[in-house]
């Protein structure tokens, strides 16, 4: 059964605005933990122009992304897939958008520690794609905490000293959060 997501949005960050509200869609078969997912990649990398699953009009790129953002000749700039994705899917990416920031976003440190082994078992290239995961514990209790009407307010993000402090549906999250380069 697909389902919508309401999230009134709120941001303590002067250098990190968000737009007041999204709507998220759950598609038929698509997992609620991804749905999750996206909002949390939206809230974090949130810039102008950024698009959640947007249908691309390059023929080269045959892959709807989670998020992205496109430059002004409309080629991809940031590229954020979020939870399960097949590796092979990543290494075809790399190539279809050279010029793209590659972004993976997970669910926890395991899921991160599992797709960085898959990738070098399979030889990507290295350099080219960044991790992003969340504390296990903080992913699974918001997700307990997804309604159909939600609202997320963001007091603190660091992504390079891995902070983020949130409040979402009335709970208090400060958690720590891993990135990782492969």
């Amino acid at each position: 059964m697909s389902a919508k997501f309401t999230v009134r949005l709120a941001s303590e960050i002067a250098n990190h605005p968000l737009p007041s509200k999204i709507l998220l869609n759950q598609d038929l078969l698509e997992p609620v933990d991804h749905v999750l997912l996206k909002l949390l990649a939206f809230v974090l990398f949130q810039r102008d122009r950024l698009q959640i699953e947007p249908r691309l009009h390059d023929e080269n790129i045959p892959f709807v992304p989670d998020l992205v953002q496109l430059d002004y000749q409309l080629k991809p700039a940031l590229w954020v897939e979020c939870g399960d994705t097949e590796v092979t899917k990543l290494d075809k990416l790399a190539v279809k958008a050279p010029w793209a920031e590659l972004w993976l976003v997970l669910r926890s440190r395991e899921a991160l520690e599992t797709y960085k082994r898959e990738m070098e078992r399979l030889g990507l290239r290295r350099d080219r794609y960044e991790m992003l995961a969340f504390e296990a514990t903080m992913f699974d209790e918001m997700l307990a905490l997804l309604a159909s009407r939600n609202e997320l307010t963001l007091f603190r993000f660091n992504m390079n000293e891995g902070e983020l402090q949130l409040d979402f549906n009335g709970i208090w999250f400060d958690a720590e959060i891993v990135r990782a380069t492969f």
